[in-house]
C-alpha cells in the first residue's frame, strides 16, 4: 500500500505509521514527491508543506505470521523477520545522478522496525539492541552503513560502481539519539579529543533541539557511549587507521610505538561489538535507574526530561507487562512530547490497548 499526504506535524506522521502498524502494515519507505506544481494553497501559503510525503507500506506473507505465533520471543523470529523486511525495500535510490542513502535499511532503523513488529504482536523482543545489531553484522552483508540480504548486494555494489561518491546519511541532531547517533558518525571516521569534538558538536545541537527533552552534556554521552584511549597499552585500531592515512609521518607505526601512542592518547573512539555491549549494558542501567527517579517524581508533570531514558524505561516496563507504568509515566509528559516520538506512542498506545483488554 502507498500513502501520500501533505502535513508538517510529526505527531501527524507518527499517528499514520500507528494506524498501519495495527492494521498488519510494516513501513518499507518514506519519500518527498516533489510536485513540479503545487496546489493553490501550497503555492500561496508561506506556512504549507511544499512536498508530499509518501509512505510505502506492506503486510508480511509467506507464513511469517504464523511461524512468530509458533516460535514466540525467540531470536530466530527475529531474524525471521529481517528476512522478510529486507526483501521489501529498495536496493538503491537515485538523485541528480548519485546515490542517495536508503535510510530504512540503516541497521538502527531496522532493529526499530522488528521492536514494533515484537510489540504490536505482544510479545517480548528477544534481542537487546547491541545483540541485533551484532547479529545483523554476521549475517548480512553491508554497504555504505545499509544492511542487504546476499542476493541484493550484487545489485546494489554494481550501481555504486556506477557513481563517484558513496550516499551519505543526513543526521538532524534534535534529541539524545540522534546526538549519539551523530558522534559514532563523527568518531567512525575521525577519532578524536574532547576539545577537537566539542566545537563540532556545539553547532550541530542547534535551534532544531526538540522543545522538552534535556540536553545532554557532551562529556556525559562520550563517557556513556565510547572509549578514550589513555596511552595505556597498544593504540586501537580504530586510531592507528585513523592517525597512520591521515599523518604521514606516522605511516608504517606499529601500534605500540611512542609516537604513535602519544598523538592517539586522549581520542575517543567508536569501540568494537565486543567492548560496545558492555557499555549498552552500562548504558541501560543508567537509563534505568534515573526512569525510577522519574516515576516517583512528585507532581503531575515532567517539563524537562530525557527521551532516552522515558524509551528504555518503558521498554523495560512493556517485557515486564507493567502496562500501568506506560500509562501513568505517559500523562506525566506534555501530549506533544508523546506523539511526536514514534517509538513512545507505540508502546504507550499498545499499553492501553492491553489495559483495556485486560480489564
Amino acid at each position: 500500500m502507498t500513502v501520500v499526504f501533505s502535513n508538517s506535524r510529526a505527531a501527524v506522521w507518527n499517528a499514520i505509521q500507528l494506524a498501519l502498524q495495527q492494521a498488519g502494515f510494516v513501513v518499507a519507505e518514506v519519500s518527498a514527491l516533489d510536485k513540479k506544481q503545487g496546489s493553490f494553497k501550497q503555492v500561496t501559503s508561506t506556512t504549507a508543506v511544499k512536498q508530499d510525503l509518501v509512505i510505502s507500506a506492506y503486510k508480511p506473507n509467506g507464513g511469517l505470521e504464523q511461524r512468530l505465533a509458533e516460535r514466540g520471543a525467540a531470536p530466530e523470529s527475529a531474524w525471521d523477520f529481517v528476512q522478510t523486511h529486507l526483501r521489501q525495500l529498495p536496493i538503491s535510490k537515485s538523485k541528480d545522478g548519485g546515490l542517495e542513502f536508503v535510510v530504512e535499511r540503516d541497521p538502527r532503523r531496522v532493529f526499530d522496525r522488528m521492536v514494533a513488529w515484537f510489540v504490536r504482536h505482544d510479545i517480548p523482543v528477544p534481542l537487546s539492541t547491541q545483540e541485533f545489531l551484532d547479529g545483523l553484522r554476521s549475517r548480512y552483508p553491508e554497504r555504505d552503513g545499509m544492511i542487504f540480504l546476499a542476493e541484493q548486494v550484487t545489485e546494489y555494489d554494481r550501481k555504486r560502481a556506477q557513481v563517484a561518491q558513496a550516499p551519505q546519511m543526513e543526521l538532524f541532531v534534535a534529541d539524545e539519539r540522534s546526538a549519539i547517533d551523530w558522534l559514532t558518525d563523527f568518531l567512525r571516521n575521525r577519532p578524536s579529543t574532547y576539545q577537537e569534538v566539542h566545537p563540532e558538536f556545539t553547532t550541530q545541537v542547534g535551534a532544531g533541539w526538540k522543545k522538552h527533552e534535556a540536553k545532554p552534556e557532551l562529556s556525559a554521552l562520550l563517557e556513556d557511549n565510547f572509549l578514550r584511549y589513555d596511552a595505556s597499552g597498544d593504540v586501537p585500531s580504530q586510531i592507528h587507521s585513523y592517525l597512520s592515512t591521515n599523518f604521514k609521518d606516522l605511516r608504517g607505526l606499529e601500534k605500540d610505538d611512542a609516537r604513535l601512542k602519544a598523538k592517539g592518547k586522549d581520542r575517543w573512539y567508536v569501540p568494537d561489538p565486543s567492548k560496545a555491549k558492555d557499555l549498552e549494558q552500562k548504558r541501560e542501567r543508567s537509563l534505568l535507574k534515573e526512569f525510577e527517579v522519574y516515576r516517583s517524581a512528585p507532581g503531575r508533570r515532567l517539563r524537562e526530561f530525557r527521551l532516552e531514558v522515558l524509551r528504555a524505561g518503558f521498554k523495560n516496563a512493556w517485557a515486564a507487562r507493567d502496562y500501568k507504568t506506560i500509562i501513568g509515566i505517559g500523562q506525566k509528559i506534555p501530549e506533544e512530547a508523546l506523539q511526536e516520538d514514534e517509538k513512545l506512542l507505540l508502546w504507550y498506545d499498545q499499553a492501553l490497548t492491553r489495559m483495556e483488554a485486560d480489564a
